[in-house]
């Protein structure tokens, strides 16, 4: 069956209005929703933010280590060693080495380009990063929806956006519902904010 001949049979979707939606729980994701909170406090207002996350939690699908520039998290959070960041290791050198078969030599420091200096920096686990800033954004208020994948993004009749879709769950892989069917729900939102990363399907559909 297709999407629409399910929503024919099943419909409607239930559907659920907040002020803005964001798409994806990463760093990214939740930085913005943790930001429009703030903001919407500091001018004595409360807005509500959802996010989706297709992940069983967020960072879930983060497996990446990284060197980390604190700089963007000191504007989120002034505080965050305090508020206990996972940002526990500074890195304490940089090495760029030359191997050949048999030998090799490291460049001396001074020669290294400004862009391969991490001073300052943290060697980190991204994923722990993202559950860690999942955490501040419900003590905010944000609402996460771990295992929701946006599978459809809805439009208003003037082609502007009015949210996003969850995909159905319990379809076979005929694509016929199974006994265990549940249809997707609408998120729908003033504002929605794609934070997919560079693969996200509704990202690219938009920019198209």
């Amino acid at each position: 069956m297709t999407n629409q001949e399910i929503l024919a049979q099943f419909g409607p979707r239930e559907a659920m209005e907040y002020d803005v939606v964001v798409v994806g729980g990463g760093p990214g994701g939740l930085a913005t929703a943790i930001r429009l909170k703030q903001l919407a406090t500091e001018k004595g207002k409360d807005i509500s933010v959802v996010v989706l996350e297709k992940g069983s939690e967020p960072g879930a699908h983060i497996l990446s280590g990284a060197i980390m520039d604190p700089q963007a998290l000191t504007e989120l959070f002034p505080k965050w060693k305090e508020m206990g960041a996972p940002l526990n290791q500074p890195v304490t050198d940089d090495a760029w080495s030359f191997l050949g078969e048999t030998s090799g030599f490291r460049t001396p420091n001074f020669l290294l380009p400004e862009c391969a200096q991490n001073h300052g920096n943290y060697i980190i686990s991204l994923g722990a990063l993202t559950r860690w800033l999942a955490e501040q954004a419900e003590n905010l208020g944000v609402e996460i929806f771990p295992g929701f994948a946006a599978a459809e993004v809805l439009y208003n009749d003037d082609g502007s956006v009015r949210g996003v879709a969850t995909g159905n769950m319990g379809v076979g892989k005929d694509g016929e519902p199974t006994e265990n069917f549940q249809l997707g729900m609408e998120l729908l939102a003033k504002y929605t904010v794609f934070a997919e990363g560079a693969r996200g399907h509704l990202g690219k559909q938009l920019i198209a």
